[in-house]
């Protein structure tokens, strides 16, 4: 994982949840070859980004229930 002001240069394409509540979401966008998170209230602010296989490896976490403890 890296922080970073805008590894793509801004341009992107994002996608958050169909749950999202009211616009305080994480949002996700494919930069490159990394995917990229951002906070929708701040969509100026810092970006977090992910190999592909490093985000691969989060959501199969998230399906098998490895977070589930997490509240």
């Amino acid at each position: 994982m890296a922080l970073s002001d805008s590894p793509d240069g801004g341009n992107r394409s994002w996608r958050a949840a169909r749950h999202c509540d009211g616009g305080a979401c994480v949002q996700v966008a494919p930069a490159g070859e990394m995917i990229v998170l951002g906070d929708s209230k701040n969509p100026s602010g810092p970006i977090l980004s992910y190999t592909r296989a490093e985000w691969e490896t989060f959501v199969a976490g998230i399906k098998r229930g490895e977070f589930d403890d997490i509240r």
